[in-house]
C-alpha cells in the first residue's frame, strides 16, 4: 500500500485499469453485470475477448465484482 494507492487485493489494479481502458471501474463493474455471466473464468474470458482487457485486469474486476464483501472496498484516494 502506498499514498498513490492505498487498495489492497484486486482492488489495487483499478487505478491503472482506468487509465488504462478509460473507463471507470463502476462502468466496467455495470457491464459485467449486465453481461449475464457468473462465473469468474466466463467473465475473465469475455473482458479479454470482447474489450481486450490483459489477463490481471480481467480478473481483477471479475473477482471484485463476483464476490461482494470479500476484498476491501476501493477507495480513490485524493
Amino acid at each position: 500500500m502506498n499514498a498513490k494507492n492505498p487498495n489492497q487485493g484486486p482492488a489495487s489494479y483499478f487505478l491503472s485499469i482506468e487509465e488504462k481502458y478509460g473507463r471507470p471501474v463502476e462502468e466496467w463493474f455495470d457491464l459485467i453485470d449486465a453481461s449475464g455471466l457468473a462465473k469468474q473464468a466466463e467473465v475473465v474470458n469475455w473482458l479479454k475477448a470482447e474489450h481486450g482487457l490483459g489477463h490481471g485486469h480481467a480478473n481483477a474486476l471479475a473477482a471484485y465484482r463476483l464476490n461482494p464483501g470479500k476484498y476491501p472496498a476501493f477507495v480513490r484516494p485524493e
